[in-house]
């Protein structure tokens, strides 16, 4: 979850890196640093505990002080989630051997950290931190006694080593720069602005326009021609791939903060998406692209908001096809049964999610079928499945996703109608009829930001002193409620729990008291009437986001004109709108930093 960067160009390194780590901090920010190679082959280093801002001033007065010295245009840098260790400044990385001549940085797990630490402290070597990652630039130490250069002792490094890591090693003494990675994302470009790694493509997207993502066991030498090895032999170079988000899409764009902005582009994300899709649904097309065996039943994998946005697309095979399905959450895959011929569907936004893909290893599949839906068609996650569909959110800077879910359910529930319209499940006209349904996804959208815009600022006064909050929701509704619940405790740092409605009188309903706010997604089910009755009764405080005349007008209308509440038998994907706006709100009158929630990072690449 960590992020790396490095870079050897002709300027100076330490504006690339921190600006490169800014686009990173999303990946953890409980620490950041960076090691820079100067000109007299030593290296100077910075760490901080704060955020890269910090770290930003203090490379400043080290060079107005005159301590850096001649820096160079090669160097490392790393923001930091913690995973083993403390939240100090000598756990935080990069990490150096005992000589200072190797500095490294390193996202991942190393198993087998315990055990290789104690054989290093037999040989003599002496540790600063307590994290895993530092017995990395260690082990390099000691194999680059055994002669050699900095890739030979990457690999041998490596090879000692159990786990996962995206590790990139500067030797400044030699000047040379190793990447290596194994079960973590890294990817390396180069350009005539100089030589890059990253574990984003985001943060080095200005300065390169093509970008090769490194195999698992891939160890890369990053000098002016690339030296790509495994297991110390030379190896065929992954295909080039283009770079398609350019720096600038990065900016606030006046925007407060990355939340606000990601919540307001998702109308302009819907209709690309949909754009590019629906001349492709209804023929079965999209489907035969896909190369997949004919399925019986789905399954949908996932984590967090990825498995949210996975049980509306399940809804939608379920209620368009009748195709029995269900919902598998990843970090308990070891111990979920995969029938036959069942098309299993894994989402991750970032393709890197660890419990998926270990729970692609513990999944028996037999006959079954994997497709990836995913934000990166360079993932490991699209490289491993059968088949993958990308979603093409674009980038997404705030860690508590929004656009990436209304991409994942509009793109997975597209794929649904085309398979069902392929396998005559339903006919191709019903299909028709549906995309033009989708095509109004964008306009709901926007309805529901503005009148969600209007309608939730005034109540946050109101509930802002609740300590725990319930959301309410039947049949389509009851994801979206989950969803709710999830961005508000992500945002806000206060409990709340979703229930479909009809449970409420099975044990929830106890919760309620005077105030207490229940959020009721109100997507047409007559039911729900008397499930707001009895909250009421209670003195709860409801929120119903409903059509016109609820508390948060938000679905239903399009620019004044009628439209239904949601997309029929699998909706109301709007109302993941006002959920979005009102966990924000709530959290910004409470101080928090909506787009780096504590303990939370984007891409959870440990288990």
């Amino acid at each position: 979850m960590c992020g790396v960067v490095a870079c050897r160009m002709p300027g100076a390194a330490a504006p690339f890196l921190v600006d490169a780590l800014r686009l990173l901090e999303y990946r953890g920010y409980d620490s950041a640093g960076v090691a820079i190679l100067t000109t007299a082959g030593t290296t100077v280093s910075s760490r901080t505990t704060h955020r890269v801002d910090t770290l930003e001033r203090q490379l400043d007065a080290l060079e107005q002080a005159g301590v850096t010295g001649a820096l160079s245009g090669t160097g490392i840098g790393h923001t930091r989630w913690a995973t083993h260790g403390a939240v100090t400044e000598a756990n935080a990385h990069p990490h150096l051997d005992c000589t200072g001549r190797i500095s490294i940085v390193h996202n991942g797990i190393i198993e087998n950290a315990v055990e290789l630490r104690a054989q290093l402290e037999a040989e003599r070597h002496v540790f600063a931190s307590e994290v895993d990652s530092e017995v990395v630039s260690h082990l390099i130490e000691h194999e680059l006694r055994s002669g050699g250069g900095l890739r030979e002792a990457v690999t041998a490094a490596t090879g000692r080593m159990r786990g996962s890591w995206a590790v990139v090693a500067l030797d400044a003494q030699s000047g040379a720069l190793v990447a290596a990675a194994h079960r973590s994302p890294l990817l390396v470009a180069r350009s005539e602005k100089g030589v890059f790694a990253a574990s984003d493509i985001n943060a080095i997207a200005q300065w390169v326009d093509l970008f090769q993502a490194m195999r698992d066991g891939d160890v890369v030498e990053l000098g002016e021609q690339f030296a790509w090895t495994r297991a110390g032999t030379g190896v065929t170079p992954p295909p080039f791939v283009s770079s398609i988000w350019s720096g600038t899409s990065h900016g606030l764009a006046g925007h407060a903060d990355f939340m606000g902005k990601e919540i307001e582009e998702q109308p302009e994300t819907a209709a690309r998406i949909i754009d590019e899709l629906a001349p492709r649904i209804a023929n079965g097309s999209l489907w035969a692209e896909l190369q997949l065996p004919p399925f019986e039943r789905v399954a949908v994998l996932g984590c967090g908001t990825s498995l949210n946005a996975g049980r509306v697309i399940a809804n939608a095979f379920g209620s368009l096809g009748d195709v029995p399905n269900s919902s598998l959450i990843a970090s308990e895959g070891q111990s979920a049964i995969v029938e036959p011929r069942t098309l299993v569907i894994a989402l991750s936004q970032s393709g890197e999610t660890a419990d998926v893909l270990r729970a692609i290893d513990d999944l028996d599949l037999g006959t079954s079928a994997l497709v990836a839906l995913t934000n990166s068609d360079h993932s490991t996650l699209a490289r491993r499945a059968d088949s993958m569909l990308n979603c093409n959110a674009g980038p997404e800077i705030g860690v508590a996703a929004t656009k990436t879910f209304v991409a994942q359910v509009i793109t997975g529930v597209a794929m649904a109608l085309s398979a069902l319209a392929a396998t005559r499940r339903i006919d191709r006209e019903y299909a028709r009829r549906q995309v033009d349904d989708l095509r109004r996804i964008p306009d709901l959208l926007a309805h529901a930001i503005a009148a969600s815009q209007k309608a939730i600022p005034p109540l946050i006064d109101e509930i802002r002193d609740a300590q725990g909050y319930l959301f309410l929701g039947r049949g389509s509704g009851v994801v979206y409620a989950a969803e709710g619940a999830l961005k508000l405790k992500e945002l806000s740092y206060r409990w709340a729990e979703h229930y479909p409605a009809g449970e409420l009188k099975h044990g929830p309903l106890a919760l309620v008291e005077a105030g207490t706010p229940v959020v009721v997604i109100d997507s047409g089910d007559r039911r729900i009437e008397s499930n707001i009755a009895e909250v009421s009764a209670r003195g709860g405080r409801v929120i119903r986001i409903g059509g016109a005349g609820s508390t948060i007008p938000a679905l239903g209308l399009s620019l004044g004109t009628p439209m239904p509440g949601g997309i029929d038998r699998w909706g109301p994907l709007e109302s993941v709108v006002p959920l979005q706006i009102l966990a924000r709100e709530l959290a910004l009158a409470l101080g928090r930093d909506v787009d780096k929630p504590r303990n939370l990072a984007k891409s959870v690449t440990v288990e």
